[in-house]
């Protein structure tokens, strides 16, 4: 899958916010709506997350330094969790916090056209902003589900303007139909009721995006058909026998970390293993192009000693690159506090 960084989304949507508040704003001051002033914050709000993923976008791209030698490419991952952060305290508390307040002291809209022109407004620039969003992911979703596309997505950034848009697109079909109920039924109880909705319709969205952002601060391994691509490529079937054990981990969006202890004959000479090994790392990178750190360990597998070992999970047999990918399998090799049989490969 693609890394792609949705710029183009990222700036349509920042754009789309930006003339959305300033129009809620001047809908609030006229009419008093409570609606209004939510989702006048929540596209504010929104505004600065675009900002913070266009910030992390350009700080990932920095050049490794000693203190920082696989790079910054998770900042990316970083400013998308501010944006979950922001979401919540920022648009979802407030608005609850308004909401609450409308519906315990509730007074009546005026000029209730401001709020229903500008929401129907509104309702066009986000679309807008959120087909090219969709547009933009389904250059890269593949045939994965949309729940798959925002789970799995190595690049933060088009999974959270799809999630902002949407949710402001269900925001503001709740506020129009707060606002419209408080003039229809003259209380204005009904336009608290729709900001409370906006409220925990943004804290939820926010939590979604934390459990997804946290996912990848923590590491992620390259997705399945990446990992199959890997282990066929690291296979010659002549110097390098088979894998022992793999770990991939993706150091951002668009840099995967590739670490292997591969099975090698015990007459191969240094000099056939050095060779193979450098091959190996040639046809991964060619395979997969954003495996740009690659670190492959030789060793001569033992079935015997693997076999007596205290947990030979941890040292399983080598692997033919068809075979489908047990690494994250409970048994598999982890770093448990277990320690291998003398002489297994590790």
């Amino acid at each position: 899958m693609s890394a792609s960084g949705g710029t183009k989304a990222i700036v349509a949507a920042l754009g789309a916010n930006l003339a959305i508040a300033v129009a809620k704003f001047v809908a609030f001051a006229f009419s008093g709506s409570s609606s209004m002033l939510a989702e006048g914050v929540h596209s504010l709000a929104d505004s600065g997350n675009q900002g913070l993923l266009l910030l992390g976008g350009k700080r990932a791209k920095r050049e490794a330094t000693p203190e920082h030698p696989f790079g910054y490419g998770r900042e990316r991952y970083i400013y998308a969790f501010l944006v979950s952060i922001v979401l919540f305290s920022v648009g979802g508390m407030f608005a609850i916090y308004e909401g609450y307040e409308k519906i315990k002291h509730p007074h009546d809209i005026e000029s209730w056209y401001w709020p229903v022109g500008v929401l129907v407004f509104a309702i066009v620039a986000e679309s807008i902003s959120f087909w090219t969003a969709v547009k933009e992911s389904n250059e890269t979703r593949g045939s994965l589900s949309w729940k798959e596309y925002i789970r799995r997505a190595k690049a933060p950034e088009l999974p959270v303007v799809l999630l902002e848009d949407f949710g402001a697109l269900i925001g503001l079909v709740l506020a129009l139909g707060g606002v419209g109920l408080a003039v229809a039924t003259g209380d204005g109880i009904w336009d608290g009721i729709g900001t409370l909705c906006i409220g925990l319709l943004l804290i939820v969205i926010a939590l979604v995006l934390a459990a997804e952002t946290k996912s990848l601060l923590l590491g992620e391994s390259a997705g399945a058909e990446e990992v199959r691509k890997i282990k066929a490529a690291m296979v010659d079937g002549d110097v390098v026998t088979g894998i022992i054990h793999m770990r991939t981990l993706h150091l951002g969006p668009e840099e995967l970390l590739v670490a292997a202890k591969i099975s090698v004959e015990h007459d191969d000479t240094a000099t056939e293993v050095a060779d193979a090994i450098n091959a190996a790392e040639s046809r991964i990178r060619e395979a997969v192009p954003i495996a740009r750190v690659i670190y492959l360990e030789p060793d001569i597998y033992n079935a015997a000693a693997a076999a007596s070992g205290t947990n030979p999970a941890r040292t399983p047999a080598p692997t033919p690159p068809d075979a489908p990918d047990t690494t994250d399998a409970p048994n598999a090799s982890n770093d448990s506090g277990t320690a291998d049989a003398p002489g297994t490969p590790e």
